[in-house]
């Protein structure tokens, strides 16, 4: 018996799960789909695929799992193309930073006996600062030790939550729980808020008189703070991110204006000490944050250990969301 996982969307998220999941062929069918169909078959030659589909529906028609790794501006259109597709009990999930809105469309557009459970994906440390983006950046161990954050509707079965935590486990992280509004203010705050910054520092600039000489002297603190513009999807994709998460966006920029308008206030008056402190504070506050990062010390979370699942377990939670067994399935 082995469990099919439908991987749509092949950049750097998609194939990096894809490739994670190699070494479980005796487990899992990966299969996988991208409007870009040379995306999809690189992703095959890179090992990240058993097969590829060039037909979005039929893709999913035999599938336990949907993985959808895509941009949130996309997802909407997938579900109802997906949707007629779906067998009862399959599990769909997402990678996209926006929740609230991603799990109101599954209720609207999944068939009843579908569930939908979100997903944070957070990026092993050592692949943060890499030049490579999309497909060129996946890794198998682009997750490895670290938290996923996994949310789910209220209502949700608890097989296809377990389901989520079983993938995360395969993926060699470890699974944390959260609710789907918690989600959305964090995303706000560490995800979409840089891509923001990064925007309107190169607006800030670039259309300002001195540019074209200025051009030749930007060097690596630029490079760093307007990278993530490019670095992290499609402007349409970051809109849409900022949209949906209308409500916090606006709470979060109102306390970043803030701090800026207290170091200006700080320029203008030429305070030295209170300027200095700010940028003390936020200097000790990164050190302290990359050390913990880099080796995953999240000391007062108390992260439990991630255990890998047994086929009977995984087996056992496709069985609770109504998938039949076979007379030739067999658990291990």
């Amino acid at each position: 018996m082995t469990v099919n996982i439908t991987i749509i969307g092949l950049g750097q998220i998609g194939t990096s799960i894809g490739l994670a999941l190699k070494d479980k062929g005796d487990l899992l069918e990966r299969r996988g789909y991208d409007r870009d169909l040379a995306k999809a078959r690189k992703a095959e030659k890179l090992g990240a695929l058993d097969r590829v589909y060039i037909n979005l529906p039929n893709a999913v028609s035999e599938a336990d799992i949907v993985f959808v790794a895509l941009p949130v501006n996309e997802i909407q259109e997938t579900l109802k193309i997906i949707a007629p597709n779906l067998r009862e009990g399959t599990v769909v999930m997402d990678t996209a930073p926006v929740k609230s809105v991603v799990a109101g469309w599954g209720a609207e557009y999944l068939p009843e006996g579908c569930y939908y459970v979100g997903l944070i994906m957070v990026i092993n440390p050592a692949y943060l600062h890499i030049p490579d983006s999309g497909q060129e950046a996946a890794s198998g161990d682009l997750f490895r030790d670290t938290p996923v954050l996994i949310a789910s509707p209220p209502g949700t079965a608890s097989a296809a939550v377990k389901l989520a935590a079983d993938l995360t486990r395969l993926l060699g992280a470890t699974p944390l729980f959260a609710e789907l509004v918690e989600l959305d203010s964090l995303m706000g705050a560490t995800h979409i808020l840089p891509q923001l910054i990064a925007a309107a520092l190169v607006n800030a600039t670039v259309d300002q008189p001195g540019w074209f000489e200025g051009r030749k002297l930007a060097g690596r603190p630029y490079a760093e703070v307007t990278g993530p513009i490019t670095q992290m999807g499609q402007p349409s994709a970051l809109a849409s991110s900022a949209l949906y998460n209308r409500e916090n966006m606006l709470r979060i920029l109102d306390g970043y204006i803030s701090v800026l308008s207290n170091i200006r206030e700080d320029i203008f008056n030429q305070d030295q000490e209170k300027l200095q402190e700010r940028l003390q504070r936020a200097y000790e506050s990164r050190q302290r944050w990359w050390q913990q990062r880099l080796a995953a010390d999240w000391s007062s979370e108390q992260i439990p250990q991630s255990e890998i699942p047994t086929a009977s377990e995984i087996f056992g939670r496709l069985l609770g969301l109504g998938r039949k067994r076979s007379a030739n399935d067999k658990t291990r």
